[in-house]
């Protein structure tokens, strides 16, 4: 009988070893899990700051830009499209064309290919050299009507896909 309970009280101790020894490999893992989860916040974070950088860089690098909407596709095949622009400047704003010099960077469609399943002419995106410039004709043009041959035209600041979305 007592090699019996020496016997059980063996197997007791080494089943509370056993479960001693579960109890710490489940404790390391899931201080190991709470690493992992930070550790993924963290990269979260760093890619939602990352993402906004990239959204502010490409918003400065637009700041000079505006773009004319409404324009339909092959008028700027003839002229240009920084001509193109400065006929829609003298058309509708024959003050404020004599008033600055207005310098234009570059100028063309956007996107650069044409969707077929979009029927809407792609727009024209200006790049002006000063911003102050780019400012004086958005605030002159939200004061009325924009034409181009008749045309009704919108004008408006180019910003990233991002900061328009936020925007809506």
């Amino acid at each position: 009988m007592k090699n019996t309970i020496e016997e059980i009280k063996k197997n007791l101790d080494a089943l509370n070893s056993r479960a001693d020894n579960m109890e710490e490999r489940i404790s390391n893992l899931e201080d190991g899990n709470i690493e992992l989860l930070q550790a993924e916040e963290e990269r979260e974070a760093r890619l939602k700051r990352n993402e906004e950088t990239l959204r502010e860089l490409s918003d400065t690098i637009r700041r000079c830009n505006v773009r004319i909407i409404g324009i339909p596709e092959g008028e700027e095949k003839e002229k240009g499209a920084e001509n193109l622009f400065k006929e829609i400047m003298a058309e509708n704003f024959p003050n404020l064309v004599r008033e600055m010099d207005l310098q234009v960077t570059e100028a063309n469609r956007s996107p650069n290919f044409i969707n077929a399943r979009r029927p809407t002419p792609r727009h024209i995106v200006v790049k002006l050299a000063k911003v102050n410039d780019k400012e004086k004709i958005l605030r002159t043009a939200r004061q009325k009507k924009l034409t181009y041959k008749g045309t009704p035209i919108r004008l408006s600041a180019d910003f990233s896909a991002e900061t328009l979305q936020a925007r809506r």
